[in-house]
């Protein structure tokens, strides 16, 4: 589903106009979003709203936040059915020189056996390294 405001309302979430502009962006991203990148997409809205709608949706499992390599919070869309489970969580990978974050959504995180009474809320699996861009022209940047 893209339609923000079918997924804001399957979320019980009521479509105001910051939220369906965050979601918006969240969706037409092709990596995870900052705070401040989301800030720079969306000039007419305020951090501090932006910020309270990333929140309300991490609570209802509408996207789900990653850390990129750098310690900079990151936040995507969650294609959980309904909810936002470890099984949707994917790997990333962080690019060195060019600081750029892609999704590896066609691989699995490993399963790892936990002791009894651990509950797992997110996973964040990082790889860091250089990509195939960078590779491609080791001097540029």
């Amino acid at each position: 589903m893209t339609d923000p405001v079918n997924i804001l309302l399957e979320a019980d979430i009521k479509p105001t106009s910051n939220r369906i502009m965050v979601l918006r962006a969240l969706l037409a991203a092709d990596s995870p979003l900052s705070l401040i990148e989301l800030e720079t997409r969306l000039e007419t809205v305020e951090r501090s709203s932006i910020l309270r709608v990333l929140t309300l949706f991490l609570d209802r499992d509408v996207i789900h936040n990653m850390e990129d390599g750098r310690g900079i919070e990151k936040y995507e869309i969650c294609h959980g059915d309904k909810h936002c489970s470890v099984e949707d969580m994917h790997p990333h990978f962080y690019c060195e020189r060019c600081n750029r974050v892609y999704c590896f959504e066609n691989l699995n995180i490993p399963d790892l056996p936990l002791p009894a009474d651990f509950h797992v809320r997110a996973i964040n699996f990082m790889l860091k390294g250089v990509c195939p861009a960078c590779r491609k022209f080791p001097h540029t940047i």
